[in-house]
C-alpha cells in the first residue's frame, strides 16, 4: 500500500503499515487477518483501487497483529487489544484523525474503535462486513455452527491454494494470474494453524450490542448478491447503526476492487470529501498482446479432461514466465490464451516468442497478434480500439505466428527484429486495410 514498510510498536508487539498518498483527508485501512501489505497490492485491481482513492485521501493501512508481516500473537487478542494497533499506526502516521474502512473481518474492529474512539474517527466506512458470523435465534441468516466447522476445515485442506480470495471474488476464478496471486496471498499472511485460531476468533465475534453507541458518520455497503457474505449482514448493520447511510450494490464478488470498483470509490469519495467527481478513463501508450491456442476444443477432446487441464496448467506457467521476465502485465484469461499489455512492442514480441516454442513441448500450437496503440485503463482492464485492433491481428495469424500490425514493426526499427510481410488485411470492425508482419525475433 505504499513504497517503503514501517514499523510502530503496540505495548510489546511491533505492527506493520504503509502509508499511501499525500491528500489532506486519512483514510484508515483496517484490513482483514489474511493479508501481507506488500504482497497485497501486487493484485493489479487492488493497486488500481488505492491508485483511485489516494486521489483524495491519505491511505494508512496495516498488518493485523499475527498476520503478514506484524509480529505473531502472544494468545489469543482481544477487540480492545487491537484497538491499540490501529491508534498506534494512527499515531506513527501523524494521524490525529481520519476515516475508518472496514471490511470483511476488519469491521468489527473498526467499529468497535468507532464507537470508543469518536475523538479520532471523522467517519466510518463499511464494505461487505458483519456483527456476527454465527447463527443465533435472532441472527438466522448465517450458517449453522456445523456447517461453519466444516466450511472452516475445507478451507484449511486447501490453505495456500488461494481458496478464500478465489471465494471473494469468483468473477476472477478463472483468471490464472489472479489463482496465483490468491495462493501467495494465503501463504504470507499465516500458516494454516494460525488461520485455524484466527477463525476460531472470528467465531466468537459478535459487536451487535455495541452498535447503537456509534455516533460518528457512517456509510454501509454491501453487494447485493455477495456470494461470501451474505448481503444481510450489511442490512443489519444499515438499521443498528444511528444514522448510518445504507448502500447496497449490484454484484456478486466479496473484494472491493473487483466488479464494479467505481461505484464503491464514488461512494467512499463522496463520503470523505462531499464531492464525487466522475472518473475519466487513463489513457496510455501501450503494446497489447493476444495469445490463443490453436485447436484447444479439438486438442482437449484427443487428451481427456485431466491431461488437458495439466496442459493449461503448463501453458499458465509458460506465460507467466515469458511475462515477468519481459515485462509484461496480465489483463486477464480469454479462456484458451491471454491479453496482456507491454510498455514496449519490443518485449512484447519477445515475450510472444518463446511462448509459442515452450507450447510445442506441450503438443499445442500458439497464435500471437500486436498491436502498439492508445488504451483505456479502466480499473484492473484495457479497453479501447487499439485493443480489438490486437484480437483482431491475433485471429488472422495462423499456427505459431506472431502476427504484429504495421505500427509495431515501425515502433521496433533498430531492434534487431526481423519481420516477413503477410500483405494488407481487413479486420473485422476495424476500418481501412492493415499491414500484417509475421516477427521473427
Amino acid at each position: 500500500m505504499g513504497r517503503v514498510t514501517r514499523y510502530t510498536r503496540s505495548g510489546d508487539l511491533h505492527i506493520a503499515y504503509m502509508v499511501a498518498g499525500k491528500a489532506e483527508d486519512d483514510l484508515v485501512y483496517v484490513p482483514t487477518w489474511i493479508g501481507q501489505i506488500e504482497v497485497l497490492t501486487e493484485e493489479p485491481s487492488i493497486a488500481e483501487f488505492l491508485h483511485r482513492v489516494c486521489r483524495f485521501a491519505r491511505v494508512i493501512s496495516f498488518d493485523r497483529r499475527g498476520a503478514g508481516l506484524s509480529d505473531p500473537w502472544r494468545g489469543v487478542p482481544t477487540l480492545e487489544e487491537q484497538m491499540d494497533d490501529v491508534l498506534a499506526v494512527m499515531d506513527a502516521a501523524g494521524s490525529e484523525r481520519a476515516t475508518l474502512f472496514g471490511s470483511l473481518e476488519g469491521g468489527p474492529l473498526a467499529m468497535l474503535f468507532a464507537a470508543t474512539h469518536p475523538d479520532r474517527v471523522s467517519g466510518l466506512i463499511l464494505y461487505a462486513t458483519f456483527a456476527r458470523t454465527r447463527w443465533a435465534p435472532d441472527y438466522d441468516w448465517p450458517p449453522s455452527d456445523e456447517a461453519r466447522r466444516a466450511r472452516i476445515e475445507a478451507g484449511m485442506d486447501q490453505w495456500g491454494r488461494g481458496a478464500i480470495p478465489i471465494g471473494l471474488a469468483p468473477s476472477r476464478a478463472s483468471d490464472p494470474a489472479f489463482v496465483e496471486w490468491a495462493g501467495r496471498m494465503e501463504r504470507y499472511s499465516a500458516p494454516p494453524g494460525v488461520i485455524r485460531q484466527i477463525m476460531e476468533a472470528i467465531g466468537q465475534t459478535d459487536v451487535r450490542s455495541m452498535l447503537s453507541t456509534i455516533n460518528v458518520p457512517t456509510l454501509v455497503m454491501h453487494r447485493s448478491r455477495d456470494s461470501f457474505l451474505m448481503v444481510e449482514h450489511g442490512r443489519y448493520l444499515g438499521e443498528h447503526i444511528p444514522g448510518a447511510r445504507y448502500v447496497e450494490l449490484e454484484g456478486s464478488d466479496s473484494l472491493y476492487s473487483v466488479g464494479d470498483s467505481e461505484a464503491i470509490i464514488g461512494e467512499i469519495e463522496e463520503f470523505v470529501t462531499g464531492t464525487r467527481h466522475e472518473p475519466e478513463p487513463d489513457r496510455v501508450l501501450a503494446t497489447v498482446l493476444f495469445t490463443d491456442i490453436v485447436r484447444s476444443t479439438e486438442r482437449a477432446a484427443e487428451l481427456g479432461d485431466r491431461a488437458w487441464r495439466e496442459v493449461l496448467e503448463r501453458h499458465d506457467r509458460l506465460v507467466r514466465k515469458a511475462l515477468t521476465r519481459h515485462r509484461g502485465r496480465v489483463v486477464k484469461s480469454t479462456g484458451d490464451g491471454v491479453l496482456a499489455t507491454f510498455d514496449g512492442p519490443a518485449r512484447a514480441i519477445r515475450a510472444a516468442t518463446p511462448i509459442g516454442e515452450g507450447a510445442q513441448g506441450l503438443g499445442i500450437q500458439i497464435r500471437a497478434g500486436l498491436h502498439t496503440g492508445e488504451c483505456e485503463i479502466m480499473g484492473d482492464d484495457v479497453g479501447g480500439l487499439a485493443v480489438h485492433i490486437g484480437a483482431r491481428v491475433m485471429s488472422t495469424a495462423t499456427a505459431g505466428e506472431v502476427l504484429v500490425s504495421s505500427t509495431v514493426k515501425d515502433l521496433v526499427v533498430g531492434s534487431g527484429i526481423e519481420f516477413e510481410e503477410r500483405g494488407a488485411h481487413e479486420l473485422r470492425g476495424v476500418p481501412g486495410e492493415w499491414r500484417l508482419f509475421a516477427a521473427r525475433p
